[in-house]
């Protein structure tokens, strides 16, 4: 069943491809809105509907310094994405696993070479 066309929740929210590069420059530190939108090449009205989406769901938080309004990450909120990713970690140990050996296998026929 698809899902709903809503960014009610956080993996809607992080659908969005700025919003998730938004939270990337957020990892080094808070950031004022003009600031996000010049190193996203957008403009203010657009940076501050992205960081609207990202707040309600929890992502972002904001605070007033001076005549700016400063924005941070709210890492917590990312909770529901990484456990959900989490379900899949016993995968990609199989996969590394896999790769692991098949590296070691040629390794050794280029050794025996």
């Amino acid at each position: 069943m698809a899902r709903a066309a809503t960014t009610s929740d956080v993996f809607n929210a992080i659908a969005e491809p700025q919003r998730r590069e938004i939270l990337v420059l957020l990892r080094a530190g808070e950031r004022s809105v003009t600031e996000l939108a010049q190193e996203l090449g957008i403009t203010q009205p657009g940076a501050s509907k992205h960081l609207r989406v990202l707040r309600e769901v929890g992502l972002v938080h904001d605070r007033k310094a001076g005549k700016q309004r400063l924005y941070g990450l709210d890492a917590d909120g990312l909770r529901p994405v990484h456990e959900w990713t989490g379900g899949f970690e016993q995968f990609w140990n199989e996969s590394f696993d896999r790769l692991d050996a098949y590296v070691q296998d040629l390794k050794q026929t280029r050794n025996a070479e």
